[in-house]
């Protein structure tokens, strides 16, 4: 096999990596353009020692990945983070809660892509009353008056 095929490959590989978030195909795709340029360097290498090569090398590189590099990263989501984002927060109660009917209140700036969320409360609360958020139960917020 020629050197330029590895290359041609590895950067295939390297391409295939827009379409997945794993960052596998990239490192398999590094594998290959080593291989490329050590055939370049070596031209009689045989196949067999190239597939080795590039079969240790992607998995060399693959496992460092993960193991080294991927938890290192900062997690740039906000997955987990919504009940730290509304504890505390102060809003205006603009249904008051009816019987089993959980109440509506208004956040003067929206948060988490929201500025009107359902609430309970275990105290008696009335429309226009402020109220601090102290928990979160799923999509409801748990208040106490303010």
């Amino acid at each position: 096999m020629a050197y330029w095929y590895w290359l041609a490959f590895g950067m295939a590989l390297m391409a295939v990596e827009i379409f997945l978030p794993s960052f596998t195909a990239l490192w398999f795709g590094v594998g290959a353009i080593i291989v490329g340029v050590l055939l370049l360097a070596l031209p009689g290498m045989t196949l067999a020692w190239q597939v080795l090569i590039w079969a240790l090398a992607s998995a060399a590189f693959t496992f460092a990945w993960f193991r080294f590099f991927r938890n290192k990263a900062p997690d740039r989501t906000k997955a987990g983070m919504g009940r730290e984002a509304l504890l505390g927060e102060t809003a205006m109660v603009v249904h008051a809660p009816l019987g089993e009917k959980r109440g509506l209140l208004r956040f003067a700036t929206p948060k988490l892509g929201s500025d009107e969320w359902q609430f309970i409360c275990n105290q008696s609360v009335a429309e226009g009353d402020r109220v601090v958020v102290d928990d979160v139960s799923g999509n409801t917020l748990i208040v106490s008056k303010r």
